[in-house]
């Protein structure tokens, strides 16, 4: 019966908690913290997401607010980044390319 629990135990853990399988030169989208957004080519990552990035595409949106309506104006910068190394703890979303099947 222990032997059975003990097993149960083994075959239920999981390796790698942050299991994204990526694989390097897949393109992915990183919502970062400030209003920032990367999409590039995974060239590395590590257990604590950090990356490096080519090819990218960053976008930082910034948000103005009218003193006088409270109207939000949003306005996105653009530019090309060769290659990138970005720090794991400013990433809150990673998104990989869609699958099939």
């Amino acid at each position: 019966m222990a032997d059975d629990v003990e097993q149960q135990q083994t075959t239920n853990t999981v390796e790698d908690p942050l299991d994204l399988r990526l694989s390097p030169e897949e393109r992915i989208c990183v919502k970062m913290r400030n209003n920032r957004e990367l999409r590039g080519r995974l060239h590395t990552y590590d257990q604590h997401l950090n990356m490096i990035l080519g090819d990218v595409e960053e976008t930082v949106t910034t948000i103005e607010i009218d003193e006088e309506t409270y109207e939000e104006t949003y306005e996105s910068t653009k530019q090309n980044i060769p290659v990138l190394f970005v720090r794991g703890d400013g990433i809150f979303l990673v998104v990989p390319p869609l699958r099939a099947g």
